[in-house]
């Protein structure tokens, strides 16, 4: 299938084929007939990637604070490889189209093949002839509706949720400021639920829209006397509320609402703009209220409700996003808004760089451009042949290739590959990052299929990156194909997919590798080679620092939580120091009252004696460097500070310095395939399995107020 991309680094833009999107948990394949340019966040977006460095810096200033901190932190050949994956990847654009089901995930029963819908959300809705969407953010049309209408779906909800912020009764006055697409929307469906509407612009073709087709008084920013114009118009009263709609680093918007509304009257701010706004001579006296409009509504950004499908009651929430777009979609068929007007421009979708360059370059009036696909052409679920001359090279059962392929391993194992290895396939939920990554790394295809790996028999050993929940699943079908199985931690989520891979590895006479990659760091080689061997005390101190509950991450079900998470890398790095394994373990945490146990001690006994601790904190300062080991043994004392130095103590103080942080990524992937050749693992997996059950072991103690579970 073709999508439209472009490179954050270079401005590049360019429709190219790629492989289908994964069908996901919870979501629905679809065939865009139509999707819609949002000329004000898009045009942003592809304005700062054409930019300079310097300009990409000015415009993020956020941004470079953080390459700055990684700098500090993982020094250059890391920083440079995150700057340059965001630079080089292919990022998709678009996040509101409408189309043909094609097909739906197992469980998905909303919604059929054949269905007719609107999808909205970036990196789901994108310009492209096949997305992929979760239940949540799609909407089911009539089998008559005008797709190239539906299509508006996010503005229009976009727009709705601002009404809805408003909270307007018949009757009323809102003003509108900023008549761009989603201004003249939210003007449409004011006027739909019986409010009287001012729109107002500083572009004077905007305003003679309007006043032809949305608002009851419309006006240029810049008339004389628009103040008493819109005093004359409420009968002195003022407006009720005004939502501003405009994009601008200007408080012109904020405080010229003010002068508008009325005494106890409502702001609600929708667009990009500035709210310092001054407190006299409007704000204070008239006691306004300001509201912020969060994007298409309740739901937004919450992973549960739009990745997971997991709805809010209606009786409790009445109008989610996914509501909002039922709501707009129905005043589109119902006829009781007409949005043809704002389509200005249609464009084939192989002609979308053309449509860009209206937006950027302002070469022609426009309002609303509609990308219009191929809806007859068929779309199968091939790989994409990135490298065809690699593939005539190799015959042999020797390849290698990755499920999901994300920072992580684009920035750590990836660029650590050996270079005589067999590049076979790369899959990823995105086909664009799939591309990006076969192209860059030398891979001879990608694919959105895992049978299309693991039915392959060229291909000897699958590397697994993808997000934690998935890990347990595809080492499984893996290791039932006969592969050898790299994983990034943790290796499973809970008991029973432990047992189950247990089990195989036993029947298989197998092993999995784990990336517990602190262990290969130079400097733990080098203090486990300077302490005498014997039970060893332990301390390994992580300054973790927060995550949102939101994140992915914290959540119980994707990501784990911390403990499964994270905690595993410190508990085996203490294993290694003392050469044994987990065999007791007890945990307490901090109280926290979204239970996310990301403060916690780990105390843990070792068959041979040693005991360790791993105190996992949250709660600590930024500045204070992430990583700090101490292990006591035999009267000598060693610190391994942030994998940069190291210090032993014993009769005399011996040292290393590192000239940049090396948490051991590089010599662990080298490590791996050299023991490979020899059917070895680096790590035995009587480690991996102690050190896994280790992190289960810590929940289930804090769940029974810090009680010691053996293992």
């Amino acid at each position: 299938m073709q999508q439209l991309t472009q490179k954050l680094g270079s401005g590049e833009m360019v429709v190219q084929e790629l492989p289908l999107p994964q069908l996901g948990e919870g979501m629905v394949m679809v065939k865009n007939h139509y999707s819609l340019i949002s000329a004000g966040t898009e045009g942003s977006t592809v304005k700062a990637a054409r930019k300079s460095l310097i300009g990409k810096a000015k415009e993020r200033p956020q941004q470079v604070k953080q390459v700055i901190d990684t700098l500090k932190a993982q020094g250059i050949k890391q920083t440079y490889r995150a700057v340059m994956k965001k630079l080089d990847a292919y990022s998709p654009l678009g996040y509101s189209c409408a189309g043909e089901v094609i097909a739906v995930a197992p469980g998905v029963s909303e919604f059929c093949v054949g269905d007719r819908v609107a999808c909205a959300g970036v990196g789901y809705a994108s310009h492209a002839e096949v997305v992929t969407v979760p239940v949540n953010l799609c909407v089911k049309l009539d089998s008559d509706a005008d797709l190239s209408l539906a299509c508006y779906n996010t503005l229009g909800a976009i727009a709705l949720q601002g009404v809805r912020q408003a909270n307007m009764r018949l009757g009323e006055t809102c003003a509108v400021i900023g008549l761009g697409l989603i201004g003249q929307l939210a003007c449409l469906e004011l006027k739909a639920s019986g409010v009287k509407v001012v729109g107002i612009d500083v572009d004077a073709t905007a305003v003679d829209l309007a006043r032809e087709h949305c608002a009851d008084l419309a006006i240029a920013r810049n008339t004389p006397g628009i103040e008493q114009q819109v005093e004359r118009f409420t009968n002195g009263m003022g407006v009720d509320c005004v939502i501003i709609t405009a994009a601008t680093s200007s408080l012109d918007p904020i405080n010229f609402a003010g002068a508008l509304c009325r005494r106890k009257g409502t702001i609600v701010v929708l667009g990009a703009v500035p709210t310092g706004f001054d407190r006299e001579p409007h704000f204070y006296k008239k006691e306004l209220e300001v509201k912020m409009s969060c994007s298409y509504g309740p739901g937004r950004y919450d992973l549960n409700y739009e990745e997971k499908g997991q709805d809010y009651p209606a009786a409790y929430v009445r109008w989610t996003e996914k509501r909002n777009m039922e709501a707009f979609q129905y005043l589109i068929h119902s006829g009781s808004i007409d949005i043809s007007y704002l389509t200005t421009h249609r464009f084939k979708f192989e002609d979308a760089p053309k449509a860009y360059d209206i937006v950027l370059n302002h070469t022609e009036p426009f309002k609303g451009i509609v990308l219009e696909y191929d809806f007859n052409k068929t779309h199968s679920q091939q790989p994409l042949i990135i490298n065809p001359a690699q593939s005539s090279l190799h015959n042999t059962g020797d390849g290698i290739a990755f499920i999901g392929a994300g920072s992580y391993a684009q920035g750590n194992l990836l660029p650590n590959l050996p270079a005589d290895v067999r590049r076979v396939a790369v899959m990823t939920n995105s086909g664009t990052t799939a591309k990006r990554v076969a192209e860059k790394y030398g891979f001879e295809r990608c694919s959105s299929a895992e049978d299309d790996i693991l039915n392959d028999d060229s291909i000897k050993t699958v590397f697994i990156a993808t997000r934690h929940d998935t890990h347990a699943r595809y080492v499984i079908e893996a290791l039932k194909a006969g592969k050898n199985v790299y994983v990034e931690k943790p290796l499973c989520m809970n008991q029973d997919e432990l047992d189950e891979i247990e089990q195989l590895c036993i029947q298989n006479k197998v092993g999995v590798m784990i990336g517990f990659n602190r262990r290969f760091s130079p400097l733990a080689k080098y203090l486990k080679a300077k302490l005498p061997q014997g039970p060893m005390s332990m301390i390994y101190r992580v300054n973790a620092g927060q995550i949102p509950a939101s994140s992915w991450i914290q959540d119980k079900q994707i990501g784990g939580g911390r403990i499964i998470g994270e905690a595993c890398h410190f508990i085996d790095l203490l294993s290694f120091m003392c050469d044994s394994t987990p065999c007791a373990v007890s945990a307490s945490v901090l109280p926290d009252p979204q239970g996310l146990n990301d403060t916690v001690n780990i105390m843990i006994s070792f068959e041979n004696g040693s005991t360790g601790v791993v105190a996992y904190y949250s709660n600590g300062s930024k500045k204070l460097p992430k990583e700090y080991v101490e292990i006591y043994s035999g009267g000598m004392t060693g610190i391994i500070n942030d994998y940069k130095t190291c210090k032993v103590f014993g009769r005399k103080v011996d040292s290393k310095k590192l000239s940049a942080q090396d948490k051991g990524q590089s010599t662990m992937m080298a490590e791996f395939f050299s023991q490979m050749k020899d059917g070895n693992l680096p790590i035995s997996m009587d480690s991996v399995f102690k050190v896994t059950k280790a992190t289960f072991a810590a929940l289930d103690s804090i769940s029974l107020n810090s009680k010691v579970i053996n293992i």
